[in-house]
């Protein structure tokens, strides 16, 4: 880093005035009165909670799906664990390591909405998903089912399991733009066939942010005898619901996004009934085949990390799981509401509430994603990503809760000004 930057980044460091918990806990009760919907409108509000961020002044960050950097309060707490990890060495590792591991488990299960016992902390939504998809008991002739749309390193894994056992994917399309549930769950159920053993489906579609109807696809899977495994990677922590109200068989989640836990942790939800029927990733020490802990193992890790994890759920459930959806869902409708009937420009994400929240997707006629995305950083120093495969091709826009209407003012003007040019 050079000498110029690093005092920049310094003063910026210093700058900062994060409230801390307890000031936010005030924060929080003078406006106890409003109601999520009310409380997501008032830009004031939400300006203090943007003080608890250190941002780089160099560009407007519209790109949170990927990874939602930490808060100084929860910065401050994971250096803290950093430190005192550093300080205990050996000693922690061998004494009280896994122990607070399942404390986290415990908070982490709370939130889930699920039992302690059904839970596990891997490193990322990837590795939760690999463990599922490599680990079950496949046989030549097999059937799965996924969407063109669902992240990439799955379809990959998938890939890996049809070139190792011979199982067959079964890959359908979901339209940006479905007219209802049924027709969502219908590409589903006319796939499946007698030799189907599982679905995998997106909670949230990473490049578009739609939310797809879970239960319900669970539910018609169910009554063909076949497993659902939820790659919701993007809905954790991000809109609320119950994993055992879903229904599904396994659930994956990647806590560095909306949680905005440090690098590094995910979890994996199994059903009681089938953690034996799972290979692990990894041989354990772990021989009850019942017991989730089993597939576990990851060998020495950055057990700092698993240390935050309470602090991040005690920062999420300050700010309140249906506050923090409602100011999400206001700062995306925010946006599209002025863009959507703009010639040239075409929204890639459903305008219903109920089918996205933070996360939508937007192109424009005659201008590639990649092209998209380039100009709006150069042009008017806007940080995005390209998304140009299946039936997707735009900028993927997710806005955080530090993300003000006023930066998203620059950013319909930008979408204006690159329609009419």
């Amino acid at each position: 880093m050079q000498k110029r930057q690093f005092i920049k980044d310094l003063l910026l460091t210093g700058v900062a005035m994060p409230l801390g918990f307890n000031g936010m806990a005030k924060a929080f009760t003078s406006h106890a009165s409003k109601t999520p919907f009310e409380l997501a409108q008032d830009n004031g509000f939400w300006e203090e909670i943007r003080q608890q961020y250190i941002l780089k002044p160099d560009y407007i960050n519209l790109e949170n799906g990927y990874y939602n950097f930490l808060p100084q309060p929860l910065l401050n707490k994971y250096i803290e664990h950093i430190k005192e990890i550093n300080y205990q060495g050996s000693y922690y590792m061998r004494t009280v390591q896994w122990e607070n591991k399942q404390k986290s488990v415990i908070a982490l299960a709370k939130v889930a909405g699920c039992q302690p016992e059904e839970l596990i902390i891997t490193r990322n939504t990837t590795e939760s998903l690999d463990t599922i998809i490599g680990g079950i008991h496949w046989q030549a002739g097999d059937e799965a089912i996924m969407a063109e749309q669902d992240y990439g390193a799955m379809l990959d894994m998938f890939k890996l399991v049809s070139d190792r056992y011979g199982v067959v994917n079964k890959i359908i399309s979901i339209p940006n733009h479905p007219k209802d549930d049924s027709e969502i769950v219908d590409l589903y159920k006319n796939a499946i066939t007698a030799k189907t053993k599982v679905i995998l489906v997106s909670h949230m579609i990473n490049i578009t942010g739609q939310i797809l109807p879970i239960k319900k696809i669970t539910e018609m899977a169910h009554q063909h005898g076949v497993q659902v495994i939820v790659d919701g990677a993007h809905a954790f922590a991000h809109i609320q619901f119950s994993v055992a109200d879903l229904g599904c068989d396994y659930y994956a989640a990647s806590l560095h996004k909306w949680l905005s836990v440090p690098l590094g942790a995910g979890l994996l939800f199994v059903k009681k009934e089938h953690i034996k029927n799972i290979w692990p990733l990894l041989a354990d020490g772990e021989k009850d085949p019942n017991k989730i802990k089993r597939l576990n193992h990851t060998g020495t890790h950055p057990v700092h990390t698993d240390l935050t994890i309470p602090d991040s759920i005690a920062y999420y459930q300050l700010i309140g799981p249906a506050k923090k959806e409602a100011r999400l869902r206001y700062l995306q409708q925010y946006w599209t509401s002025q863009v959507k009937d703009i010639p040239k420009i075409i929204l890639n994400t459903p305008t219903d509430a109920a089918r996205s929240c933070a996360i939508s997707n937007v192109g424009i006629e005659g201008i590639k994603p990649a092209i998209l995305a380039e100009r709006l950083m150069k042009e008017y120093k806007i940080f995005t990503v390209a998304i140009d495969y299946t039936n997707v091709h735009g900028c993927r826009i997710t806005p955080n809760l530090y993300t003000t209407t006023k930066e998203l003012d620059v950013f319909v003007q930008a979408l204006t000004n690159l329609a009419k040019g």
